[in-house]
C-alpha cells in the first residue's frame, strides 16, 4: 500500500468559516493528514484563537488565519490574493462558511432570504470560480462544499436555507463534471444534526432533541470530527477516482426521514 495516497503532506488547503464548529474540525482533520491551512472567518477574536489553538496542537504544521467575510466580493477577492500570494497555487479548497435565520417562508423579508443566497451559495460559487486559476497550478486539486440534509428534504430550517444548499449540492454536480479534465475534482458532504454552538440552542430543548433522535437510525447527535472525517477522506489521493459525489454524514437519517 502507498503510505501517500493516505495523507496531504504539503498541500495548502483554504477553509472557510474556519474559526469555530465543523470549519475548525476540518482544519485541525487537515492539519493532522499533514497540510498546511488557511483559515477564513468574519470574526478576528474567535478566528485568532482558533489559529493560536491549531498552532499549539501541530507545533511543527503550518496555519494562517486571515479576516474575511466571504459574503462580501471585495473580501473574497482580497481572500484570494492572500492566497495567491502563498506563491504555490491551491490544492484544495473547502466552502465551509454559511449561516441562517428559520422563519416561516412568507415571514422573511427580501432581504433576509437574500442575505441567505448570499451567504450559503453565491459565496462559495464566486469564491470556488476566484480559485480555479489556482487549483489548476497542480495535477489534481480538491474543492469540498459542506452542504446539509436540507438541501435533500424538509428539516425545519427554512426554505431559504435548504434551497440554498440544494443549489450548492448542484452546483457540486455541475463543477465536477465541468472541471475533470482540469484535474479539479469537486465533492460535497451533507450533514444532519452536528454538535455545535450554532446548533446547541435547538438541541438544548429536550422534546425537539427526542424528535431528532427519533429520526435518526444512529440515536444520536454528531460530532464536527466526524464531519471533518468526511471532508479531509475527499481531499485525499485515495479519493482520485471520486468527483460529484455528496456524502450525507447523518447517522442514517436521510434514509428515514424527519
Amino acid at each position: 500500500m502507498d503510505p501517500h495516497r493516505w495523507r496531504l503532506d504539503g498541500q495548502l488547503a483554504l477553509v472557510t468559516g474556519g474559526s469555530a464548529g465543523i470549519g475548525l474540525a476540518i482544519a485541525r482533520e487537515l492539519l493532522g493528514f499533514g497540510a498546511r491551512v488557511l483559515l477564513a472567518a468574519r470574526n478576528g477574536d474567535i478566528l485568532e484563537r482558533a489559529r493560536d489553538e491549531l498552532a499549539d496542537e501541530f507545533p511543527d504544521g503550518d496555519v494562517r488565519a486571515l479576516i474575511a467575510d466571504v459574503a462580501d466580493d471585495e473580501q473574497r477577492r482580497e481572500l484570494l490574493d492572500w492566497v495567491e500570494d502563498q506563491g504555490e497555487g491551491l490544492d484544495i479548497l473547502v466552502n465551509n462558511a454559511g449561516g441562517n435565520l428559520t422563519r416561516a417562508a412568507t415571514d422573511y423579508t427580501e432581504d433576509e432570504w437574500r442575505e441567505i443566497f448570499e451567504i450559503n451559495l453565491f459565496s462559495a460559487f464566486e469564491l470556488t470560480r476566484y480559485a480555479y486559476p489556482l487549483l489548476t497550478r497542480h495535477a489534481a486539486s480538491s474543492v469540498v462544499n459542506v452542504g446539509s440534509v436540507s438541501g435533500a428534504t424538509h428539516v425545519r430550517s427554512g426554505a431559504p436555507y435548504g434551497m440554498t444548499k440544494a443549489a450548492m449540492h448542484q452546483m457540486t454536480r455541475n463543477l465536477a463534471v465541468e472541471w475533470a479534465e482540469d484535474g479539479v475534482r469537486v465533492n460535497a458532504v451533507a450533514p444532519w444534526y452536528i454538535r455545535t454552538r450554532r446548533t446547541s440552542e435547538k438541541l438544548s430543548d429536550p422534546d425537539y432533541l427526542d424528535e431528532v433522535l427519533m429520526r435518526t437510525p444512529m440515536g444520536r447527535v454528531g460530532e464536527p470530527e466526524e464531519v471533518a472525517a468526511a471532508v479531509a477522506f475527499l481531499c485525499l489521493p485515495a479519493a482520485a477516482y471520486i468527483t460529484g459525489e455528496c456524502i450525507a454524514v447523518d447517522g442514517g437519517f436521510l434514509r428515514y426521514g424527519f
